[in-house]
């Protein structure tokens, strides 16, 4: 089953002669449960898919389907629901709230959503990551690899993970590790990934791999 459906998606900014395509006619279809990784130097137009597919941006024209849902005929509120629902995204930069501890962190999109946290299944995404003993700490009390396992937790709940070079910020052994909890934990909560990043050797790790570049899929 097609989780994730993107049809000659364009995203063009400025004018000619000054005219950048971000995105040119971009398609792909990733399953359920799959690992895809997007590949691309900078300024090929990752990110500008990524936020696309994660409901953070309209294309100027094409498709896109997340779960059965096109996006594009939703209205900003419908998108702002769905993504909260159906898509968790971890970035290179954790995007912790440094306000709220990391139990805090990890339950606050089932809160904006209205819904109380389920304490046996929070407890369990915890343990699975290794942040029991952290449950109370602050963000800013926590190595990087131990901040990017919360933003994992958090997104362990939406049906597809978007994750925009999670280990970027991290050395190579931490960054290897996070992926293997990052994986582990997807497939023990039916997950499927769409990672971008700069890393061949993370990027090997993927089911599949998609070559960007100049805002094109390159076979």
């Amino acid at each position: 089953m097609k989780i994730v459906s993107a049809a000659n998606l364009k995203k063009y900014y400025g004018t000619e002669p000054n005219l950048t395509k971000a995105l040119d006619g971009v398609s792909l279809e990733i399953e359920a449960g799959e690992f895809a990784a997007i590949v691309g130097s900078s300024g090929s137009g990752k990110t500008t898919l990524l936020n696309m597919l994660g409901a953070l941006d309209r294309p100027d024209s094409g498709t896109v389907t997340i779960d059965g849902s096109e996006l594009t005929a939703m209205n900003e509120e419908e998108r702002t629901v769905f993504r909260r629902r159906k898509i968790g995204f971890v970035f290179q930069n954790y995007n912790l709230v440094p306000i709220l501890s990391v139990y805090e962190n990890i339950v606050l999109p089932l809160e904006l959503d209205g819904q109380p946290p389920q304490a046996d299944w929070i407890s369990q995404v915890i343990d699975a990551l290794g942040l029991t003993e952290k449950a109370d700490a602050m963000p800013n009390t926590l190595s990087g690899g131990q901040q990017q396992r919360v933003a994992i937790a958090r997104a362990a709940r939406p049906s597809l993970l978007l994750a925009d070079e999670p280990t970027g910020n991290l050395d190579s052994k931490t960054g290897q590790d996070v992926m293997r909890l990052m994986l582990e934990t997807s497939r023990q909560y039916q997950q499927t990934i769409l990672l971008i990043t700069h890393n061949d050797q993370i990027a090997r790790m993927a089911d599949r791999v998609f070559h960007l570049e100049d805002g094109r899929i390159r076979l």
